[in-house]
């Protein structure tokens, strides 16, 4: 009997689950918040995930859920387990998803390296802990940031005002300033029956928040750091017990030590590049994870994989329109587009460029993505 796997939300991570989905003779299905959304070629229905009886006369036609993104609500997740709806990630291991705040708590009592952390209350705390951190601290508000949103550096709590106004009594959350010299990504698979794979570990480059490339696997590796950021992400996975794709977002300080900063239960961006560059590719993993399949190789298939994102897109036209152009200067270039309308600094696509010689990669990754400016 062909599995039914129902997707809440629409968006890009949706719609790039729809080819391996077909391809392992899986239904797939998706729950979109509003007409038109990338994922439309699967959309069965379109709804607010927020709302408990859309979301279960949705997951009445399909054998399991997953998720494009993370904001369904705990009582909406519950409610479904409690009707005996297959959910995976489940609501146990998708809050630490959900909530900063929840997160650190559970990564301090699974002994993980992360960043000196506090639930501040007010603005007096705030800079109790400042003080106490050299000047300057990292707040975030616990729910809902993602691609640098919800992020804020700080130097005196005034610069948080806002922010607690909003909050309304809620605590926000402090992190010290950590001295990185740059970010990683490690990512896991775990299906149900506690089968894991890890890809390998890589080096993501931001720009203004937003994820804008990712280099597979990380160059200048030790091989020390490759296993302690694996062993990470198993703890993890094992302690929060997740179920499919799992990305742990890393800083790697000026002293080789790696700590945590943020989860995402789904595939990621840092795995993009797994498309095109690894034996099983990060949608077609999450899917396998999901619907508790035995797990596919995650190695490189190339010494080095290149992910360039487009962000913005062309100011006239559409994406497509170029790729003719690009596909003839560089037929290298595996374009990957999110049927999004172009907007400054949205992401609208990405572009995957494997080889051997890394600086070759990066140049012609980074080359094929500017047609698209």
């Amino acid at each position: 009997m062909t599995v039914r796997v129902g997707v809440i939300g629409g968006g890009q991570l949706a719609r790039m689950m729809i080819a391996p989905a077909v391809e392992l003779g899986l239904d797939i299905r998706v729950l979109a918040e509003d007409e038109g959304m990338s994922a439309q070629l699967a959309a069965t229905a379109v709804g607010d995930y927020r709302d408990l009886d859309t979301v279960r006369a949705f997951a009445k036609d399909v054998d399991v859920l997953t998720f494009d993104h993370e904001h369904v609500p705990q009582e909406v997740l519950r409610a479904l387990v409690a009707d005996g709806v297959q959910v995976h990630p489940g609501p146990d291991a998708l809050q630490y998803a959900q909530d900063k705040l929840v997160m650190r708590a559970r990564l301090d009592q699974l002994g993980v390296p992360q960043p000196d952390w506090a639930a501040v209350h007010d603005a007096d705390e705030l800079q109790r802990f400042i003080d106490d951190h050299g000047g300057g601290a990292v707040v975030k508000t616990p729910r809902g940031g993602y691609d640098g949103k919800g992020v804020r550096v700080v130097r005196t709590a005034m610069d948080a005002a806002d922010w607690f106004a909003a909050a309304e009594g809620d605590a926000l959350l402090a992190e010290e300033l950590v001295p990185f010299t740059r970010e990683l990504a490690q990512q896991i698979a775990r299906r149900p029956s506690g089968e894991m794979v890890a890809y390998p570990v890589v080096e993501t480059v931001q720009r203004d928040g937003v994820c804008a490339e990712a280099i597979a696997p990380a160059p200048g590796t030790t091989e020390r750091l490759v296993q302690a950021a694996e062993q990470i992400a198993r703890r993890i996975a094992e302690g929060v017990g997740v179920t499919g794709m799992l990305a742990v977002e890393l800083f790697e300080t000026d002293d080789q030590r790696i700590l945590v900063n943020e989860l995402a239960m789904r595939p990621h961006n840092s795995g993009h590049w797994s498309q095109d560059g690894a034996v099983t590719g990060q949608f077609e993993q999450h899917l396998r994870a999901v619907t508790d399949l035995p797990l596919g190789r995650a190695e490189p298939r190339q010494p080095w994989t290149v992910m360039v994102n487009i962000l913005g897109g062309p100011q006239e036209g559409t994406l497509a329109d170029r790729f003719a152009s690009v596909m003839t200067a560089h037929p290298e270039a595996k374009i990957h587009t999110y049927g999004k309308a172009p907007r400054p600094g949205r992401k609208v696509g990405h572009i995957n460029v494997a080889g051997e010689d890394l600086d070759d990669v990066v140049y012609l990754a980074r080359a094929a993505a500017t047609f698209f400016a």
